[in-house]
C-alpha cells in the first residue's frame, strides 16, 4: 500500500476531510478502477476482529452498565483466584467496535479484569456506521470524557483488587494521558500513538506510563520531545518506544494497510508486562 494513500486515510479518519472528499481524492490518486481494491485494504475489516472468540470458554464476558449511564464490555478469566487487577480499554475515535472488544478479551486472558468503555453511552452507544461514530465522538467534551474515565476507574477499583490501569489507542491513547493527569488513583497507563498532554500538566501525573509511537506518525510524534522533556524534568516513571517504519494504528489487526505484526506483538508483550508489574 502506497504511503500517500495511508496518509490520506489518516487525515480522513481523524476528521480532516469528509468521506466524499476522501473518496474523490483517493479516486484521483489511485484511479477509478483501482478504488474498490484500495479502499478494501485501507478500511477496517471486522471479520478479522476475533483473535479471541466472543464465546471463549476460558472467559466470562458481557455488556454491562459499569456505573450509572456508562456502558461497556466487561471480560474476566473464569478461573481467577481472588480479586484481579483491572484494565480500562479506551477505544479509538470509532467507538467500542469489534476490535476493541477483542482487545478487552485479550487482556482478560492475560489475567486482568478488563473493561472496554463505550464513551458514546450517553448518545445511545456506538453505532455500526464508523463515520457516524467518529462524528459523534467529535461532539464529546474533553472534560466529560475524563469524568467518564474517572467513574469507570472507581467502579473497577471496587470490583477488582483496587489497582486499575488504562490502555488506549489513538484517540484513546490521548485520553489515557489525560486521565493520568486528572487521576492520582490511576495505577498504570499505556498509550498507543496518543496525543500528549500540555507540558505544564505533566507534574500532576502519578501513574507510570508506557508510551508506544509509530515511526511514520509525524502528526502525533511532533509532541514526543516536549512530553519526554517534561516527564524527565518532573521525575516521572515512564518508557517511550518508537517503532520504526510503521504507521499510526499499527496495532489494529483489522486494518491490513497499517497493521504491523512485528511491532504489534512487541508492543503487546511490553504492554502486558507493564500492566502485570503495576497491577498485580
Amino acid at each position: 500500500m502506497e504511503q500517500r494513500f495511508i496518509q490520506l486515510f489518516d487525515v480522513y479518519t481523524h476528521g480532516g476531510v469528509s468521506r466524499r472528499d476522501f473518496l474523490d481524492r483517493l479516486r484521483t490518486m489511485a484511479g477509478a478502477a483501482a478504488l474498490p481494491g484500495v479502499l478494501a485494504i485501507l478500511e477496517n475489516n471486522y471479520a478479522q476482529a476475533e483473535t479471541v472468540a466472543a464465546d471463549d470458554p476460558r472467559l466470562t464476558a458481557a455488556d454491562v452498565e459499569i456505573a450509572p449511564g456508562i456502558k461497556g464490555y466487561l471480560a474476566s478469566p473464569k478461573t481467577a483466584a481472588g480479586k484481579l487487577g483491572a484494565v480500562m480499554v479506551i477505544h479509538e475515535n470509532r467507538g467500542l467496535n469489534p476490535h476493541i472488544r477483542d482487545i478487552t478479551r485479550r487482556l482478560a486472558l492475560e489475567g486482568f479484569l478488563a473493561f472496554g468503555t463505550d464513551y458514546l453511552s450517553a448518545l445511545g452507544g456506538t453505532p455500526a456506521d464508523e463515520d457516524k461514530a467518529r462524528d459523534m465522538i467529535g461532539t464529546l467534551k474533553p472534560e466529560d470524557i475524563t469524568t467518564t474515565s474517572l467513574a469507570v476507574r472507581a467502579a473497577l477499583a471496587a470490583k477488582g483488587n483496587g489497582k486499575v490501569g488504562a490502555v488506549g489507542f489513538c484517540w484513546g491513547g490521548g485520553f489515557v494521558n489525560a486521565l493520568a493527569v486528572a487521576d492520582a488513583g490511576l495505577s498504570a497507563g499505556v498509550a498507543y500513538y496518543g496525543l500528549q498532554p500540555p507540558a505544564a500538566d505533566v507534574a500532576k501525573i502519578k501513574a507510570p506510563l508506557l508510551l508506544h509511537y509509530a515511526g511514520l506518525d509525524d502528526r502525533v510524534n511532533a509532541g514526543i520531545k516536549d512530553f519526554e522533556a517534561a516527564l524527565k524534568a518532573a521525575g516521572k516513571t515512564y518508557e517511550i518506544h518508537v517503532y520504526d517504519g510503521v504507521n499510526h494504528a499499527f496495532n489494529n489487526d483489522t486494518n491490513s494497510a497499517r497493521y504491523d505484526k512485528s511491532a504489534a506483538d512487541l508492543a503487546w508483550g511490553r504492554t502486558v508486562a507493564w500492566l502485570k508489574k503495576y497491577l498485580e
